[in-house]
């Protein structure tokens, strides 16, 4: 009998979270820096045209959607762009799906079933569960990434969400929380670039439950979010206090952390390469 652990996506310690796709060459660069996958954000469309040029350049880094947005890409599209890139690299592509928020989307009506749907069609266009993940916050869908799919990848949340997370989920399961950061040891400065982040979230009525769920205030959660918050999802100091605070992730019983790096796109890669040494990545 296999052993359930050894089908959990393997996409090393550490990824990267970004709000689009990087280029080719920023790959590249982060692959170098041993990070193991590159987590695209932003709602990518359907055809996932931009996955195979970043994989052409570079020999070991994954891709993954963080996340495809169930009400604005196809799932029957989205099946077939899975399996083209497949065929062209096994193994190097992880399909993250969600549904996305009420507040912003004018079909959100039943989000579960919405979800559970989309998983259906998938596994009729043989999706594998082994490689797609779910954006999971609350127990409900914890629970549907246990049983549809390779586990679960939280966004905007803490190490003690992870550890609930990992309880929920149990340990054969593939978990892969976010976290931002911002290279700079001055806190007023990494609190007002984590707020342009945040601030939109503070909106968002499954983000605000999240966040009482864990203890947070309401005080906490009111915009523009309380210190507390901010420095709860946000990750800053010097390379070595950041690298702390994403490893406690791991602590927590994460498998894989998605470095989201706040700041200017030109900030990117430099941060990455300070953060690599203290994370114990190679160079």
């Amino acid at each position: 009998m296999t052993d359930a652990v050894s089908l959990k996506p393997d996409l090393g310690r550490f990824g990267v979270w970004t709000g689009g796709p990087v280029t080719p060459e920023q790959a590249v660069e982060i692959e170098q820096l041993g990070y193991g996958a590159v987590w695209v954000g932003g709602s990518p469309p359907a055809d996932l045209s931009f996955v195979e040029p970043i994989l052409e350049q570079t020999s070991t880094l994954q891709i993954a959607t963080g996340i495809v947005n169930i009400w604005s890409a196809d799932a029957d599209t989205v099946a077939e762009s899975y399996h083209r890139i497949e065929k062209a690299y096994p193994g190097r592509f992880l399909l993250g799906i969600g549904v996305g928020h009420p507040e912003h989307t004018q079909e959100y009506v039943k989000p579960y079933d919405a979800l559970v749907s989309y998983l259906d069609a998938l596994d009729a266009k043989t999706v594998p569960t082994s490689r797609r993940v779910i954006a999971a916050l609350g127990p409900k869908v914890l629970e549907l990434s246990k049983d549809r799919s390779a586990g679960a990848h939280p966004y905007l949340t803490t190490p003690e969400h992870t550890a609930q997370a990992r309880e929920r989920i149990g340990n054969t399961v593939f978990l892969a929380p976010e976290h931002k950061v911002v290279l700079t040891t001055d806190a007023e400065k990494a609190r007002e670039l984590g707020r342009k982040t945040v601030g939109f979230y503070l909106g968002l009525s499954n983000y605000v439950n999240n966040w009482r769920r864990l203890g947070f205030t309401s005080a906490d959660v009111e915009q523009p979010g309380s210190d507390k918050l901010i420095d709860a999802v946000v990750a800053y100091g010097t390379p070595e206090a950041i690298a702390a605070r994403l490893t406690e992730h791991l602590d927590a019983g994460a498998d894989h952390v998605c470095v989201q790096v706040l700041g200017s796109k030109d900030e990117l890669v430099p941060t990455l390469r300070e953060l690599a040494g203290p994370l114990g990545l190679s160079s």
